[in-house]
């Protein structure tokens, strides 16, 4: 079993314990987080509590995740690039049009069947289904993925990502031409009521989203932007994107209808991750290239 402690502090009081434990553990499942304060192996002050508790501060929360049971999805001999591994971590380029992990009407050909086939060991936080995946990105999002290979460097991750001391930056070519060369977009995201897998933004419901962006070089009708996340939320630059009224190039869902390039997803890449190793406690920097299919763009864009 893997056992960790967090102290509740003066900004997370009255904060629900399931909110509290999703922050921590992104990419854990809200319904594996119930499953886990039902059965005893989260409690408050060493009491199990209801996962709408409002927390107080100075209350100790200790979480157990019991041994994981064995990993239902297979390994299967599918490339992929590893920019760097050691004991701990792994650091993948996930190519364009590979799923990170099982879902609806995903099989066994996704980048976690890659990994158990690549790597000698993954994490078992996420659940049998997502062995090692600490953070995603959307299945035509290219770039830089971190990947756990023990519970212990699951956890650190996380965190980081939930404290927002994991940095992570986006190349994306947008539709038209920025006027601002800087920015922030600051708003809430939610579940469109037209389309459940289309999220939109919303003035007060949902969850926060803040991205950053800056202008990397103009073209005549296009922009090539760096973005920088400081939220993780689904979709999140895709839709802030939209909402500057500048769609990612080639995006299907948040995009123009009519593309002028023969794409088969949107040209958003993850270009680099910054984030502190769980056990050395070095700052590690990697950068993932652009894809061919994107340079080639902004070759004939020039």
């Amino acid at each position: 079993m893997t056992d960790f402690r967090f102290i509740v502090e003066q900004e997370q009081v009255g904060t629900r314990l399931d909110v509290f434990l999703s922050e921590r553990f992104p990419d854990v499942t809200r319904s594996r987080l119930k499953k886990l304060i039902e059965d005893g192996n989260i409690t408050v002050c060493g009491k199990v509590e209801k996962a709408g508790k409002p927390l107080k501060k100075g209350e100790e929360i200790a979480v157990t995740f019991p041994e994981a049971l064995p990993v239902e999805a297979t390994p299967c001999d599918i490339p992929v690039s590893i920019l760097y591994q050691d004991s701990d971590l792994a650091v993948i380029n996930k190519p364009q049009g590979l799923t990170v992990h099982a879902g609806n009407g995903t099989g066994s050909d996704t980048l976690v069947n890659a990994l158990l086939y690549h790597l000698d060991s993954l994490s078992g936080v996420g659940g049998k289904l997502r062995p090692g995946i600490v953070h995603r990105i959307d299945k035509n999002t290219s770039g830089v993925l971190l990947v756990a290979k023990n519970d212990v460097a699951h956890v650190s991750l996380s965190e980081q990502i939930a404290s927002k001391t994991c940095k992570r930056n986006y190349y994306a070519l947008l539709e038209g031409v920025m006027k601002n060369n800087v920015g922030t977009v600051d708003t809430y995201l939610c579940r469109d009521p037209k389309c459940r897998t289309r999220y939109k933004v919303s003035t007060m419901d949902g969850k926060r989203a803040i991205t950053h962006y800056r202008v990397v070089k103009r073209y005549e009708k296009y922009t090539l932007c760096e973005f920088s996340l400081e939220t993780g939320r689904t979709h999140q630059i895709r839709v802030h994107a939209k909402h500057l009224g500048h769609p990612v190039v080639g995006d299907p869902e948040y995009g123009y209808a009519k593309q002028k390039f023969d794409l088969a997803g949107q040209l958003l890449h993850a270009h680099q991750i910054t984030f502190i190793h769980p056990t050395t406690g070095e700052e590690m920097t990697f950068h993932a290239p652009l894809p061919d299919y994107f340079e080639e763009i902004l070759q004939k864009l020039r």
